[in-house]
This record gives structure tokens, C-alpha cells and sequence, in this order.
């Protein structure tokens, strides 16, 4: 019973995040200002992805179940509702009141979030007893190593979010109220990291294959290490310049290691290749990051380098591993099945793709185009998750 009622509260979250998901690509195709376009994509897609899977999967890699059942009940209002109020504070006109009790609402949501697994895991709290069976013994030197890093991910998830409460109230900040790095600390620093985490769990047991072990020991520390370094000296710097040599390795890194597991496998599921477009796209924008280092700064570049690591990496990272839990395929509802997945997927990698080339090339049409293969593409998903949810829970 607990396991269940933690499972239909992880789907409020799913459901949730599809929803800032096509008002993400809305907002972007609308031109809203970056603020509102990045608090939708990070905080309400990427994030309540990460919240929805991590309530059932965080505790269950560190041998537990969730002990705190009521905790997403609470959190989910908080943390959507400020996710609303701080996307609205990005619009010309609206009181920043918002920005701040937005901030507020999103930072104690958080905290129970964060509150709900401490509590769970502490008694494990490295992770040494990882509920890795018998069967995979041979993987519990990755997975007891991956345990690791996911407190610090959940580390940069509390820090990040004391940085988006503090700035509109005035705080004390230690960052200090510079947006562009409290960004980095959660898209990087918990996103990422535990992307990087949970998927070298995850994705070599989905894959029934096995990643270099030499890269999953260096990915993870500099998973952990690069975020604090940039996001402490944006814009610019030599330590800047050294900390995106160390989220770069991360990245490329994590790609390197996916399609070897791919190249392994001999299964070929629809969200394996979501991953794949996924880990490409921010083997994209990271390299746009080391130009950032060595100073080479245009605003095009800049707005390429997020959308490649936001909707691309992270995004199409979420949305592929989602998919293992939802399975396409399994749809009898009109329009739903494999190929909807694909074309899902297809429209978010190509307009992605043309919009990059758009930004890069300074072809307007070609960057708007871009916006509006991937808003298809985004309506396409979310309808397929919600056709999903309502067939299997009804």
C-alpha cells in the first residue's frame, strides 16, 4: 500500500512536468523573457520529472521505501504553484511579490522534498547497502559508487533552491543575486548529477549491458565537481575556463559511456534512442561552453548552449528514461504506440536542431521554425503520457 500511494503521488509530478513542458516551448515560441522561459523549463519540466521518478527510485536504491508518505502530497502544491509565480514574474507588469513568494513556496517544497529522503536513507546515507540482488552482484561496485554522488546532487538541489528564494527577498546569498549561476547549480549540479547517477544504474540494467568502468569513475566526480566551479565564477574567468573542462569531461564523458552501452545492447527500445539524441545534444552544448572559457562570448551561442543542454541533454535525457517506466508500446488508446514516441522524440532532436542552426546561422525563420517542430513535438508527448496514465490508472 505505501509503495502504491508513493507511486500515484510520483505521477502527479509526471503529469505536472508535461504540462510545463508545452508551456516551456509555448513561452519560448512566444519570445517571453529568458527568466520565464528558464523557470518553466528547469524548474517545472526537468525538476518535477526528476521529483516524480526520484521519490520511488532514491529510496530504493539506498535499500528503503519512502518513510515520510505524506511529504509529495504537501510538496506538490508548493513547488508547482511557485514554479506559476516565478515564471509570471518574468512578464512585463506583474509584481515581483511574485518572484518572491514563488521563491519561497518552491524553497520549502523543496525542503520536504529533501526532508522526505533524508529522513529515509539515514541510516544509509552513502548508499553501501544498495538493494542490488544476487543476480547483479557483479554491479554493486558501480551502483554502491553512484550511491555517492546522488546526496550531492540533492546537496545542490537545497543550495540552488535557498539561491532562488534569497535573490528576490534580499537575502544573504553566497553566489551573490546573479540568476545565470543558480541556474547552473540546479541545472548541473542536481539534474545532471543525478541524471549521471541514477543512469549508470539505470540504463545498463534497461540495456542488459555493461558501461567502461574507467568512465563511470571519472564522470561522477566530475559530475559533482564542475557545477560549484562555474557556478561560483560566471561569467568569465581562468577558474570559470577550468571549471568547464570539468563539466565538459562530465557530459562527453556520460555520452561516451551511453553509446557504448548502446552500441552493446542488441535492444533497441524507442526511449534508448531519446537518450541517445539527448547525450549528443549536450556533447553540443558543452563544447559551446568551453568557447564561453576562452572567452568567445555572442548572445546566439549563449541562447544555443542552454536549449541544447536544457531541452537536449536533460530533456530528452527525462523524457527517454521516462519511457522505460511508461512504456509506448504497451498504448491501446488512438494515436498512442512506438510511433507516436518517435515522433515525439523526432520533432523535439529536429526542431531542436533547427533551431540551433537557426540561432548560430542568424536565419531567424529557420530559428522560429525550429520552435514550432519542437512545441509539436512537446504536445505530442505530453498527450502520449497523459493517454498513458489515464489507460493503466484510469
Amino acid at each position: 500500500m505505501a509503495v502504491a500511494e508513493v507511486t500515484r503521488r510520483a505521477r502527479w509530478f509526471m503529469l505536472a512536468s508535461v504540462v510545463f513542458l508545452v508551456a516551456w516551448q509555448g513561452a519560448a515560441l512566444a519570445g517571453l523573457q529568458r527568466r520565464t522561459i528558464v523557470v518553466l523549463g528547469l524548474y517545472g519540466f526537468v525538476l518535477h520529472t526528476l521529483f516524480g521518478k526520484a521519490l520511488s527510485l532514491l529510496p530504493s536504491y539506498f535499500d528503503r521505501q519512502l518513510s515520510v508518505r505524506w511529504a509529495p502530497a504537501v510538496q506538490f502544491p508548493l513547488t508547482t504553484l511557485g514554479v506559476v509565480l516565478m515564471a509570471a514574474s518574468g512578464m512585463i507588469g506583474v509584481a515581483p511579490v511574485f518572484a518572491q513568494v514563488g521563491g519561497v513556496l518552491w524553497f520549502f517544497g523543496v525542503l520536504l522534498f529533501l526532508g522526505a529522503i533524508a529522513w529515509t536513507i539515514r541510516d544509509n546515507p552513502l548508499g553501501s547497502e544498495t538493494a542490488t540482488s544476487e543476480a547483479n552482484a557483479e554491479r554493486r561496485p558501480v551502483d554502491r559508487y553512484a550511491n555517492l554522488f546522488m546526496p550531492i546532487a540533492l546537496a545542490y538541489l537545497l543550495y540552488g533552491s535557498y539561491e532562488t528564494m534569497a535573490g528576490p527577498l534580499g537575502l544573504p546569498t553566497v553566489i551573490g543575486a546573479y540568476q545565470p549561476r543558480t541556474t547552473h547549480l540546479l541545472a548541473a549540479g542536481t539534474a545532471a548529477l543525478l541524471l549521471f547517477a541514477i543512469g549508470f544504474r539505470l540504463l545498463p540494467r534497461f540495456l542488459v549491458a555493461y558501461p567502461p568502468r574507467w568512465l563511470v569513475w571519472i564522470v561522477l566526480p566530475a559530475g559533482a565537481l564542475g557545477p560549484v566551479v562555474v557556478g561560483a565564477t560566471l561569467p568569465a574567468g581562468p577558474v570559470f575556463a577550468i571549471g568547464a573542462v570539468i563539466e565538459a569531461t562530465a557530459v562527453i564523458g556520460f555520452a561516451l559511456a551511453y553509446v557504448v552501452l548502446f552500441a552493446r545492447s542488441d535492444r533497441r527500445r524507442v526511449g534508448f534512442y531519446a537518450v541517445l539524441a539527448g547525450v549528443i545534444a549536450g556533447s553540443v552544448g558543452v563544447g559551446l561552453g568551453l568557447m564561453f572559457g576562452l572567452g568567445y562570448y555572442e548572445a546566439s551561442l549563449i541562447q544555443a548552449h542552454y536549449r541544447l543542454n536544457l531541452l537536449g541533454f536533460l530533456g530528452l535525457g527525462v523524457i527517454g528514461v521516462s519511457y522505460q517506466f511508461y512504456p509506448p508500446g504497451v498504448a491501446t488508446f488512438t494515436g498512442g504506440g512506438d510511433r507516436t514516441a518517435y515522433a515525439a522524440i523526432g520533432l523535439l532532436a529536429g526542431g531542436l536542431g533547427l533551431e540551433v542552426i537557426g540561432l548560430i546561422a542568424d536565419l531567424p525563420p529557420v530559428e522560429t521554425l525550429g520552435l514550432v517542430v519542437a512545441m509539436v513535438g512537446a504536445v505530442i508527448h505530453a498527450g502520449l503520457l497523459a493517454g498513458l496514465f489515464y489507460q493503466r490508472y484510469g
